[in-house]
């Protein structure tokens, strides 16, 4: 296969010279963003806004550029998260657009509107088929996302204790499926009840469509037979009763992450840009982030969503460790991200992705002073 091209500039800047965004810009515009067709078309624009109390997430700045960017060509971009599974600040479209808007995401501060990707309860999902799926053949992402002609990845890279990394492949896989496209990630079962939380009050009920929730004396059961995953219910319990088991094998769940953001992508126009800045060693779903693992080493572009993320964590491998940070407490002479989590394998991600066709893990670096 040949080279894929990933583009990189650091993030000095000179004294009234160019800003850190014009910076992004000038490196998309020769990564070759300009070769998209945008004219009229509805640009999903995939970002991560970050849990309440995380302070790690890109700034709104950044996103800004990117719709200025797409307005420019004629496109009509919004900016796109999905609610997830577990119960924290974005587990509905209320309280994620709440969080987005407390961390500073609003139509003034971004020039584009924001759109929850699956809908209010997280259940606005379109069944997509996974190209050359191995673990899912279909995957649940949600409706506006794919309602968009182009789709840009806008990614805060950092490390992730489930799969290693969060890259691109993780914030298109994870961050575009519905509730229920993140169980089929997470998991292989559905919810339980936590008994010694659950009040009886029956809420959860009133949300299943199926009749998967049965009241027992006091306590509401999981019909596992009439349950069909959708997730619903977790996210309507007020006492966030409800939960799913997190035990998926590490390789199992980074490979399922690959398959849905191949459906994600598949048979659309897609970009992506990725930040190596204040990369926790935790993902931004966390509800606080840990000192920088890494220094801030520089931005990325490129047409191959595989390559970037190889990239970056080449580019983070090559790095020097940050003294006083999570790593001080992990093996010091391996791979970053595989001290950091031992159970994880960054490479099972992308090993995968190129089984799926979604790119190659062979680039040349091109490098924008």
């Amino acid at each position: 296969m040949t080279k894929a091209k990933v583009y990189f500039t650091d993030f000095r800047t000179k004294p009234y010279g160019d800003s850190l965004p014009k910076k992004l810009h000038l490196l998309m515009k020769k990564a070759g963003f300009e070769k998209l067709d945008l004219q009229d078309k509805f640009v999903a624009i995939k970002i991560h806004f970050g849990e309440a109390g995380n302070l790690a997430y890109l700034r709104p700045q950044y996103a800004k550029m990117v719709a200025d960017y797409i307005r420019e060509r004629g496109g009509i971009p919004f900016l796109t998260d999905c609610s997830t599974l577990y119960a924290g600040s974005r587990k509905n479209a209320i309280d994620h657009l709440e969080t987005a808007a407390a961390n500073g995401y609003s139509q003034l501060t971004t020039g584009c509107q924001i759109i929850i990707g699956d809908g209010l309860k997280g259940t606005d999902e379109v069944e997509v088929p996974v190209p050359n799926g191995v673990h899912c053949k279909t995957a649940k992402i949600g409706r506006a996302v794919m309602d968009a002609d182009v789709v840009i990845s806008l990614t805060h890279f950092k490390g992730h204790e489930m799969t290693g990394m969060g890259g691109t492949i993780k914030n298109l896989g994870m961050g575009c499926g519905s509730k229920a496209g993140k169980m089929d990630m997470h998991s292989d079962g559905k919810p339980h009840v936590l008994e010694d939380v659950c009040v009886g009050c029956g809420i959860c009920a009133t949300h299943c469509a199926h009749g998967g929730l049965v009241l027992k004396g006091k306590k509401m059961t999981v019909n596992t037979k009439k349950c069909v995953g959708c997730c619903g219910c977790i996210s309507s319990c007020p006492r966030h009763a409800l939960s799913t088991d997190w035990s998926q094998a590490p390789k199992l769940l980074e490979e399922k992450i690959a398959e849905y953001a191949a459906a994600a992508l598949s048979d659309r126009p897609n970009f992506h840009v990725s930040l190596l800045c204040d990369i926790s060693p935790h993902c931004d779903c966390h509800g606080e982030n840990d000192l920088p693992i890494l220094p801030n080493i520089g931005m990325l572009a490129s047409y191959d969503p595989v390559a970037i993320d190889t990239a970056a964590c080449d580019l983070c491998n090559q790095a020097t460790r940050a003294q006083g940070s999570w790593l001080d407490k992990c093996a010091k002479d391996g791979d970053v991200f595989d001290d950091a989590h031992p159970v994880t394998h960054w490479r099972n991600t992308i090993d995968h992705a190129m089984k799926l066709g979604m790119g190659t893990d062979q680039y040349d670096l091109v490098v924008m002073k």
